[in-house]
């Protein structure tokens, strides 16, 4: 990773030194020092710098308007105040202004680094927004817009899609409920020569046999009590288009027969009628269950299984790729904004982080109702944890019922890995750094990293679990 640049300013010599030279002892910090605000100024223009530490007492200057001057940049840097404890609801006021927080003096060395690499975690998380909102715009008006996501196993369906949507192949889509089956069907229709016809989506498990198989090719007047009219079915209304059957492997016997018939002759006959009925229909049809296994158990006909079964598509679990998370939020976050009449907001890194380690039992369709959630109740600019729903803020790291997939970054028997400043906040720095150790077998450098501190650090807090505590100052 990139070291990070920070500026100190501060009058005081000896307090500017301390907190240099504590800095500099990471490995990942280049730390650059003024006295003043002018010389402030000279390294902003010259450096490019990630994070401004400040004293908001500078001699006959004020820290306030260095961070004002600070945060008009082109790329500003995240400001950090320090202030004396008397100054508080001046350094509140700076935040109000813009700035990240602020640090009361005597300065706590280690509390100061957890601080600043938060802020700066937040500042690459910002940075990422605004990329990721340009990929969302990039993807508009391609066939694939409604479907998202960078990560090797989509890029996969996206390869599928594109390659088998000009054809007339049956495709199976298999996935868990909620992982955007209906969306690569559309996207099979919108990308093919049958894009101007009609998409129609028959959800099969919401309906009876008798219902499902008038749905579908329609029914004659008089066919069974009700029935006071002729009804022209979905595969009528498609023809020249796509049906897409959701949770195919629900439908009953008899209506298997019939598809079957649709599928190898393209005729059907309506529900109480004899005419033979034709239809170029391009079927997709999707399932939540193991096909294999329903037609072992004799519940679904292996040959219309082999007839659906032409061209098939996994659509993957949220939790195999939280690597498009990000760029799912984004694209939610823009919609969401917009049917709830709200102003375009992100995320604080904490609330993503969240979203992205949460285990998702139900799949993007909850995420996108969390994003909902956050948009709907956020009050401030960003979204934060306590705007997400009440099951996101309380995951402890654990997986939720019914999920058995362990969430990334969990190790083998432990819980998952998570940065230091999102752990269970009751419990004690002793516990998490014994933890720490334990899940990496000792290895001091592996458990600084999980911890996020360097291995000086977490050498010293090794040293000091020992001794009543001490507060290391500048």
């Amino acid at each position: 990773m990139k070291n990070k640049n920070i500026l100190i300013v501060d009058d005081e010599k000896h307090t500017r030194d301390g907190l240099r030279r504590s800095l500099e002892d990471e490995e990942d910090f280049e730390v650059y020092a003024a006295g003043d605000v002018a010389g402030a100024l000279s390294i902003l223009e010259t450096e490019s710098v990630d994070l401004l530490l400040t004293d908001l007492r500078l001699g006959g200057d004020d820290g306030m308007a260095l961070i004002d001057r600070a945060l008009k940049m082109p790329t500003p840097p995240v400001c950090i105040m320090m202030t004396a404890y008397g100054s508080v609801d001046t350094a509140v006021e700076a935040m109000k202004r813009g700035a990240y927080d602020f640090v009361t003096k005597p300065v706590n060395l280690d509390r100061l680094e957890v601080l600043i690499r938060r802020a700066l975690r937040s500042r690459e998380v910002e940075t990422e927004n605004k990329e990721l909102r340009q990929q969302v715009e990039k993807r508009s008006g391609k066939g694939l817009e409604t479907l998202i996501g960078t990560s090797a196993v989509m890029e996969e369906v996206f390869d599928t899609v594109r390659q088998v949507a000009p054809t007339r192949a049956t495709v199976l889509i298999e996935g868990e409920s909620g992982t955007g089956k209906e969306l690569v069907a559309r996207a099979l229709h919108n990308l093919s020569n049958r894009a101007k016809a009609r998409f129609i989506a028959v959800h099969c498990a919401a309906l009876s046999p008798q219902l499902l198989e008038s749905e579908l090719f329609g029914h004659e007047r008089g066919a069974f009590t009700g029935a006071t009219e002729k009804r022209i079915g979905r595969f009528e209304q498609a023809d020249g288009g796509t049906i897409f059957m959701d949770e195919i492997g629900e439908i009953d016997a008899s209506t298997q027969v019939k598809l079957l018939r649709v599928l190898g002759e393209r005729t059907f006959e309506r529900v109480g009628g004899s005419t033979q009925v034709t239809a170029d229909v391009r079927l997709v049809a999707a399932t939540n269950k193991h096909m294999e296994q329903l037609v072992a158990d004799g519940k679904f006909r292996e040959d219309l299984f082999y007839r659906l079964n032409v061209v098939r598509i996994h659509m993957p679990p949220l939790r195999e790729r939280r690597e498009d998370i990000p760029l799912m939020v984004q694209a939610f976050l823009k919609q969401s904004c917009q049917e709830n009449d709200k102003p375009l907001r992100e995320l604080t890194a904490d609330a993503m982080n969240r979203l992205i380690e949460y285990p998702w039992p139900g799949n993007v369709r909850q995420l996108r109702s969390a994003v909902d959630n956050g948009v709907v109740l956020a009050t401030g600019p960003k979204i934060t944890l306590r705007d997400l729903p009440f099951a996101l803020r309380q995951w402890n790291g654990g997986a939720d019922p019914g999920v058995a997939v362990p969430a990334a970054g969990a190790s083998k028997g432990g819980p998952s890995a998570m940065p230091v400043d999102q752990l269970n906040i009751h419990q004690s720095e002793d516990a998490l750094i014994r933890r720490a150790l334990d899940e990496c077998g000792g290895n001091i450098t592996e458990a600084a990293r999980k911890l996020g501190i360097s291995r000086r650090t977490l050498h010293r807090k090794l040293k000091l679990s020992s001794q009543p505590p001490s507060p290391t100052t500048a």
